[in-house]
């Protein structure tokens, strides 16, 4: 089966059926290695226990910025083409997206409560991150409050678009701004500044939860295929007893 044929809802449908099982599957198993390794791992020289919060938190902040990133790339799909699957696609991104950036907020505040004695400040980086939360939040608001699916869907496409300025300000916040966050330390020039026994844990960690990002998203991307097949058939019920 070529790629292209993924576009196909009725493909998409019996290969996510066939797949979604070991995405879960293997989401599950990644994760609780990840978790024993975390737990395994030593404690940070300066941070103590407190850091195996990073073993969840930065995997929650790298994926909310990836699921946004998803949504803008599907807005193609649906401004050019007006493809249906792109616009399931972006629906369905939508509240795992906004459920992992709002994991990654909730999580820096108990992270940053020990370290900066407070659970939230107006940091760059925080501000940021909240304004993606808020973005998450604008798109499913305008998408339910448009009540025709095609116009909602555009809608909320062209809201994607404008906002995905915001992502490279999240990413590089801490390079522009004078903050309390810390610099990015995993993927930067020059290689990772985080020790081995710190950094492996923290990517399996991370796999786990980007395997669980997909397998949520596909199941969303399904389950709103499915009601729209639900909702022509009922209109087309209607229609037929109306004539």
């Amino acid at each position: 089966m070529a790629l292209i044929d993924l576009a196909n809802p009725v493909r998409f449908l019996v290969f996510s059926e066939r797949l979604l099982p070991w995405i879960a599957g293997a989401a599950v198993a990644v994760l609780a290695l990840g978790f024993v390794l975390a737990f395994q791992a030593p404690p940070d020289y300066q941070q103590g226990e407190t850091v195996r919060i990073m073993y969840i938190h930065v995997p929650f902040a790298w994926l909310g910025l990836f699921g946004y990133v998803m949504m803008a790339a599907s807005c193609i799909g649906i401004l050019v083409w007006r493809h249906p699957l792109a616009d399931v696609a972006h629906k369905a991104t939508a509240p795992v997206g906004a459920t992992f950036t709002a994991l990654c907020l909730l999580t820096g505040a108990l992270w940053g409560r020990p370290m900066w004695g407070t659970y939230w400040v107006w940091d760059a980086r925080l501000t940021s991150m909240l304004v993606l939360l808020l973005l998450y939040l604008g798109v499913m608001a305008l998408r339910a409050a448009v009540e025709d699916p095609n116009r909602a869907g555009r809608a909320a496409a062209v809201l994607t678009l404008i906002g995905v300025i915001n992502v490279p300000i999240v990413k590089f916040s801490v390079d522009w701004w004078n903050t309390l966050h810390q610099p990015a330390s995993v993927f930067r020039m020059g290689g990772s500044t985080i020790d081995s026994t710190l950094l492996w844990p923290l990517l399996t960690c991370a796999l786990g939860f980007t395997l669980l990002f997909v397998a949520l998203q596909m199941l969303g991307m399904r389950t709103e295929i499915l009601r729209r097949r639900v909702l022509a058939l009922e209109a087309r019920m209607a229609a037929d007893a109306a004539a």
